[in-house]
C-alpha cells in the first residue's frame, strides 16, 4: 500500500467515525426529548388525577401500555385545553375508560 492509499483509508475511517458520532448524538437528543415529554406528562397527570386514579392508570399501563398511553394523552389534552375543572377521581376515570374501551361483541353458539 502506498501513502496515498493509507491516507485515503484514514480519511474514510475518520468520516465513518464522525458519521457514527453524529448518529449517536441524534439518538441521545431524541432520548432526552422523549424523557422530557414523559416527565411533562407525568407532572400533568399528578396534577389532574387523584391518587387512586393514578394507581388505576399505572395498573392499566402494566397490562395494556398502548391503551394507557392513549388515555394519558387524552387526559393531558383535556387538561391543557382547560376542560378539566377539578381533579379526576377513580370513579370518573372508570367512566372515562368505559367510554374509550371499544365494546366487544358477544357471540353465542347454539347446537341443535
Amino acid at each position: 500500500m502506498g501513502d496515498d492509499e493509507i491516507a485515503e483509508l484514514r480519511k474514510r475511517r475518520m468520516e465513518q467515525l464522525q458519521r457514527q458520532a453524529m448518529e449517536q448524538q441524534m439518538l441521545d437528543d431524541e432520548m432526552e426529548r422523549r424523557r422530557h415529554v414523559e416527565s411533562q406528562i407525568h407532572l400533568v397527570l399528578m396534577q389532574v388525577l387523584e391518587p387512586e386514579a393514578r394507581e388505576r392508570l399505572a395498573n392499566i399501563k402494566i397490562t395494556r401500555p398502548d391503551f394507557a398511553k392513549a388515555v394519558e394523552q387524552q387526559l393531558v389534552m383535556l387538561a391543557q385545553s382547560g376542560r378539566l375543572k377539578q381533579r379526576i377521581t377513580d370513579a370518573q376515570l372508570k367512566d372515562l375508560l368505559k367510554q374509550i374501551t371499544p365494546q366487544k361483541k358477544k357471540f353465542t353458539i347454539r347446537r341443535g
